[in-house]
């Protein structure tokens, strides 16, 4: 991913933060030189030293056929707007906001154990407050036997890049006024961004 220098986040810590809130991306991989992706929920999960991403997809994808063994491309992207140039205090083009982590590694298909304790946590995660939490203890035997219907892997996480496009290379003015313009758009991105752009101002 090309990331100019004002933009790039080098904190593993944060990118690791980022993943872990915005784990809907998009697993890439390629077969006979054709690009194929899928949306799906994932999980960053640390094993040892090692950092892995896991999921699943439906046995009858046929991308999980590309895995085994293969280098992989994950995109998790956050929240993104467009920035009018009619914001700056100096004539300039518009351009657009973003949050993006890439991440880079080696695939291999789970167990079904693995895979059992991946949905595990993935129900924890995403169930632990709900009222009637549906977890994987919980369900009936019954419901259990879906999960022949599934594929689990791994990424053995090997490079991580991740860019931050948020006007840092704008002056303090320009960048204040952005925030405020953002919010007034009638639009739940541009304010979303709004709010990162102000917990992310510069000291």
């Amino acid at each position: 991913m090309y990331i100019p220098k004002y933009f790039k986040v080098s904190s593993v810590d944060e990118v690791w933060d980022f993943i872990q809130e915005n784990s809907f991306g998009i697993i890439v991989t390629t077969e006979k030189g054709q690009p194929t992706a899928t949306h799906l929920p994932m999980q960053l999960l640390k094993d040892g030293e090692v950092f892995y991403i896991t999921g699943h997809m439906a046995y009858a994808n046929p991308q999980w056929k590309t895995f085994e063994g293969e280098n992989v491309l994950i995109i998790f992207q956050g929240q993104h707007a467009y920035i009018s140039s009619s914001w700056y205090n100096h004539e300039n083009v518009p351009t657009w906001n973003y949050q993006a982590v890439h991440v880079y590694g080696t695939a291999s298909l789970m167990s079904e154990e693995e895979l059992e304790k991946d949905l595990t946590l993935l129900l924890q995660k995403y169930e632990h407050h709900r009222e009637n939490a549906v977890l994987w203890e919980t369900l009936s035997s019954e419901t259990k036997k879906q999960i022949k219907g599934v594929v689990g892997f791994k990424i053995h996480i090997q490079e991580i890049q991740a860019a931050y496009k948020l006007s840092q290379n704008r002056n303090e003015e320009d960048y204040n006024n952005i925030i405020n313009k953002l919010n007034e758009e009638d639009d739940l991105n541009s304010r979303q961004m709004a709010d990162v752009m102000k917990n992310r101002k510069p000291k």
